[in-house]
């Protein structure tokens, strides 16, 4: 069984000190040894994926022990936070917080409050699509034309300028991957590029010397 101390700051001007410290005032009280500490500099908006606490999440065992200074550690929004405490029950671990001094584990009391919490995210999510529905209702009564904005015209495209140079390298075998390289675009802009020349060359055959 591992004990991990987590502790997360959000810049660099930031210090983790306090939590550490609490975190080991925490483990002297209750006469625990803390055998793994993670620290990371980074903001609770970064998806789970890139952050460390994924990775650590990942690797839970059952019996394992997560301790943070407070929940807010684990992320920014009730959603994601109880996204993490499910997957952290799901595999029998503990998340244990100092300030709200939660004790998540597998017992019937850590379910009734993972229900609370698992509640209060249905409610807050009804909430946002409620509020997000208002808003496009009040946009429509005002004409505002709702969804993705027309794409800019060809001639604004970065390849567009160098829609001779992309042509030639096309006829000369080079590959997708060495062509959007060499443009400094990625593979999916320079396929949407060739799949507008095909097309623009199919409308005006004046044109097709051009692809």
């Amino acid at each position: 069984m591992s004990v991990i101390g987590y502790i997360r700051v959000s810049s660099n001007k930031q210090t983790n000190e306090h939590q550490r410290a609490e975190i080991k005032k925490f483990a002297k009280i209750n006469n625990i040894t803390i055998t793994e500490w993670f620290e990371e500099t980074i903001s609770s908006r970064k998806p789970l994926s890139k952050r460390l606490l994924g990775k650590i999440l990942s690797e839970l065992k059952t019996g394992d022990v997560l301790i943070a200074c407070e929940i807010s550690r684990f992320g920014r929004s009730l959603l994601e936070i109880m996204r993490i405490l499910e997957h952290c029950l799901s595999r029998d671990c503990n998340v244990w917080t100092i300030k709200e001094n939660y004790r998540l584990g597998n017992d019937i009391q850590s379910k009734v409050l993972a229900f609370a919490f698992g509640l209060s995210a249905e409610i807050e999510r009804n909430l946002i699509s409620q509020r997000t529905k208002s808003a496009m209702n009040t946009l429509r009564a005002r004409g505002q034309k709702l969804g993705r904005p027309n794409r800019a015209s060809p001639q604004t495209w970065k390849l567009y300028r160098r829609r001779r140079s992309v042509v030639h390298m096309l006829r000369s075998g080079k590959s997708n991957r060495d062509i959007a390289t060499e443009m400094e675009v990625n593979h999916e802009t320079l396929r949407r590029f060739i799949k507008w020349l095909k097309a623009l060359d199919k409308k005006d055959p004046q044109l097709r010397a051009f692809v």
